[in-house]
């Protein structure tokens, strides 16, 4: 599972580790996790960077709309791993 570490300005970096990534509508989100084993909290991040830009800039979908939307794809392709979101 690969590791990504993120350094909010003004706060310590934090580590998560990525379950599964899609593209809906031209825009990348990536599910992530606290934990590498176990049940830990998890979270649908989307990829607000331009093109061009050296390093990604995510944020949290907290948009209910938009998260209802990319967490059904994500349970289906988890699904495909066999992997429980629940």
């Amino acid at each position: 599972m690969e590791k990504i570490t993120f350094r909010p300005e003004g706060e310590e970096p934090v580590d998560f580790f990525v379950l599964e990534q899609t593209v809906i509508g031209a825009k990348s989100y990536i599910l992530v996790t606290d934990v590498e084993d176990g049940d830990g909290e998890a979270l649908i991040l989307r990829d607000d960077s331009e093109d061009g830009d050296e390093e990604a800039s995510y944020s949290i979908v907290e948009d209910d709309k938009e998260l209802d939307a990319v967490a059904v794809v994500f349970r289906k392709l988890l699904e495909e791993d066999d992997i429980g979101l629940d």
